[in-house]
């Protein structure tokens, strides 16, 4: 696992992530960076597929952002989708890995998370869901998850699929996966 001593470094040299909060470039907490929630997506109702090469995900529409909407309210049972302010620029021999922050958990909601592969570049997007029986209050801007990076060993892969650069989306139509 890398430090924040040497994350702060590849901040600086490497571009390894943009948008910081000044929390995070100033003093970092454990052992990498919280990211921010900086937009909101409610997911469309359609079909969608995960095959062995093709797939489809429902088309999405952003209802908060960052600047713009000062938070929005998750009602129990509903899931949204959620993007970072940050942007990573994964080198090729990084790989990330993420956790919720525990407030998270402690209010009810649940954060689905995936890995960040060498060479990926882009914002992060991850799904929420209130599974309390409580109305959550979450402010755009909020820090929701730690990053946490990881040295790769040679025998890495660049990413190279179609999710780079921060889409969120198929937008409900069919795509051969790379």
């Amino acid at each position: 696992m890398i430090g924040t001593k040497e994350l702060l470094r590849l901040v600086k040299t490497k571009n390894l992530v943009e948008n910081l909060s000044d929390r995070e470039l100033t003093n970092p907490e454990g052992a990498g960076f919280d990211l921010r929630v900086g937009e909101a997506f409610l997911i469309e109702q359609s079909d969608s597929f995960l095959g062995i090469e093709d797939r489809n995900t429902p088309g999405v529409v952003s209802f908060a952002k960052y600047g713009k909407e000062k938070g929005i309210i998750l009602k129990p049972g509903n899931f949204i989708l959620v993007k970072t302010i940050e942007k990573v620029n994964m080198p090729n021999d990084l790989a990330g890995i993420f956790r919720p922050r525990s407030t998270l958990q402690r209010s009810g909601i649940a954060l689905f998370t995936a890995a960040c592969s060498p060479g990926y570049s882009g914002e992060l997007t991850f799904g929420m869901a209130n599974l309390g029986k409580n109305n959550f209050k979450l402010e755009m801007g909020a820090r929701i998850l730690h990053m946490m990076f990881f040295k790769t060993s040679q025998n890495h892969s660049s990413y190279r699929g179609q999710w780079q650069g921060g889409r969120v989306s198929t937008q409900g139509k069919s795509e051969k996966q790379v």
